[in-house]
């Protein structure tokens, strides 16, 4: 049974589109599909995990900010690898972000988690937000900052990607951070960040 199928019989059952239903109906709808995205996850299987985080994503439009509960539960329990780090936070977990973004108080915490792939997501999460070019309460640099003296090679590269992406929308931002902290950034974080600026200025920039 797919998704689609799903969502139309728990639909069907509670009488839509023949009757007028509340909000709240609908979105305890949504919260049945992440229940099995739960009890997909917990089959430890990669496979399982992309059709959960990408049936999560389906149901995006019935998000509220107590889904940052459920998301961030997935994370530290479920997401041991950059794989699934990147897949879930680039789409599903990376939309809940961009609708309610002042819940970015509570990503920045993740930067001490134990798990590499917990803080990679500190980044990873942003460059959905940035990529639909909505991010205003959200601090790039800030995660960036914090992030800088990470030593697994998988958490540099993610923030490094963060601000390569963040290099499209806002360039001269991103060459003023790397301009800044040549010398204090790993260079692989350095080298993915400026991977999307024009020739000459990645000379200028790897010649620092």
């Amino acid at each position: 049974m797919t998704i689609i199928t799903t969502i139309h019989q728990a639909l069907t059952d509670i009488g839509y589109p023949a009757q007028k239903v509340k909000t709240a109906q609908v979105r305890a709808i949504s919260a049945d599909v992440l229940a099995q995205c739960d009890a997909l996850l917990e089959q430890g299987d990669w496979a399982y995990g992309v059709i959960a985080y990408d049936w999560a994503f389906r149901v995006r439009k019935h998000y509220t900010p107590d889904t940052f509960t459920t998301f961030e539960r997935w994370l530290f329990t479920y997401v041991t690898d950059w794989n699934d780090c990147d897949d879930f936070c680039t789409h599903a977990f990376g939309e809940l972000l961009r609708q309610y973004q002042h819940l970015f108080d509570h990503v920045l915490k993740w930067v001490e988690h134990p798990n590499f792939a917990v803080r990679r997501a500190t980044a990873v999460i942003l460059i959905y937000p940035i990529n639909k070019n909505n991010y205003s309460q959200l601090d790039p640099l800030a995660v960036a900052d914090l992030l800088q003296n990470d030593e697994h090679d998988l958490v540099q590269k993610g923030y490094g990607w963060m601000l390569k992406v963040l290099s499209k929308h806002d360039p001269e931002t991103v060459i003023n951070y790397l301009t800044q902290h040549h010398s204090t950034m790993t260079r692989t974080a350095f080298r993915y960040a400026l991977e999307k600026l024009d020739k000459s200025t990645q000379q200028q920039l790897m010649a620092l």
